[in-house]
């Protein structure tokens, strides 16, 4: 089954020349024509406007603040590309802290030929994230390196939002019987980055699941609110090592169940065909949260009203028996520990 995206609008560049040059980053005529023309009129907001060397924000209360920086190769793949990934990555980071994110600052680092076309589609793609999140790019900065001297284009995001009223978001609060809920299939965004890299097709294409989830998370937290104690997204590493990493940092275990683990039937047949494990695959659209046992089916029943985390089940949960260890429940009856992973299945997923 396809999940194409809709395409957002991108109308064509009304650039005088055809790729970036050393010159778009000296900080003289050409930069201010790349920035007029692209960042600033792709990305316009009263913020932006002022084009201060910062932005002046009001900000009250306690805050998450989250930076990322994305050197994904391929920049574009099926269902994104960097523009996009770098806005969702960093605004999903947020929401995990129990922020509600709302300002973003923006910095290129472009290699020498880029072609416009590019860097445009992907202003058009961090345009359209921007605005389906609900952000603002306030701030930001360009730099041109030599060719040879990047690839492509590194994007660095940094994100700002007021904490959530209702959150309290800490892996200090997590106790045995918690249940450990996974909010959609996974390894999506692994598969369809290798597919780009090595030239594969599929008979079903198999896109990113690259989205953002703070909208997702403030409902949660408006209708759960404290009950719900952790959240994290698998994006490097995957499902498996922040399962480690929660193990270990809170020095209690955790169970998980292998059939209850939700992939999409395409992406366990690649991931079978490769000889990759979905749960240390990268993911860019999904989320684990921890919660009290009694809002786990509850929680769950409420996710699945959402195309975003239709897929949404209950992974396991935490218990007091084999501490800083996670084991998985197979679909033989046996029981086999999910290590933390050595390296990257994938390097430069994100």
């Amino acid at each position: 089954m396809k999940n194409k995206k809709t395409e957002f609008p991108c109308p064509e560049p009304d650039f005088d020349f055809p790729v970036i040059t050393l010159a778009h980053g000296s900080g003289g005529k050409l930069t201010n024509k790349l920035l007029d023309g692209g960042v600033f009129k792709r990305l316009k907001n009263d913020f932006l406007d002022l084009r201060h060397d910062g932005a002046i924000l009001h900000l009250e209360g306690q805050t998450a603040f989250s930076t990322d920086s994305f050197v994904i190769n391929p920049v574009f793949f099926p269902g994104g590309n960097i523009g996009e990934l770098a806005v969702n990555g960093t605004v999903n980071d947020v929401a995990m802290c129990g922020g509600i994110p709302q300002y973003l600052s923006l910095s290129f680092i472009i290699e020498e030929g880029l072609p416009v076309k590019d860097f445009w589609k992907i202003l058009c793609s961090i345009e359209h994230a921007a605005r389906e999140a609900g952000v603002f790019v306030v701030t930001g900065d360009t730099k041109v390196v030599d060719k040879g001297k990047g690839d492509k284009i590194f994007i660095n995001t940094t994100g700002l939002g007021k904490i959530h009223p209702k959150a309290n978001i800490s892996p200090n609060r997590i106790e045995p019987g918690d249940k450990i809920i996974l909010s959609n299939h996974i390894a999506a965004h692994s598969i369809a980055i290798l597919s780009i890299r090595e030239g594969l097709t599929f008979e079903t294409e198999i896109e990113s699941d690259t989205t953002n989830l703070n909208h997702v998370i403030k409902d949660l937290l408006d209708k759960f609110g404290a009950d719900i104690k952790f959240f994290r997204d698998p994006t490097r590493g995957g499902v498996a090592t922040v399962l480690n990493e929660t193990a270990q940092q809170t020095g209690l275990g955790i169970d998980i169940i292998s059939e209850n683990i939700p992939v999409l039937p395409q992406v366990k047949a690649a991931c079978e065909m490769l000889g990759l494990d979905p749960l240390y695959s990268a993911n860019e659209g999904v989320f684990i949260a921890i919660v009290k046992p009694e809002i786990a089916d509850k929680m769950v029943h409420f996710l699945h009203q959402n195309p975003k985390t239709a897929k949404a089940a209950v992974l396991g949960e935490v218990t007091a028996d084999h501490p800083g260890k996670v084991l998985m429940n197979t679909t033989l009856g046996g029981r086999r520990v999910v290590h933390m992973p050595v390296g990257e299945q994938l390097p430069r997923i994100c």
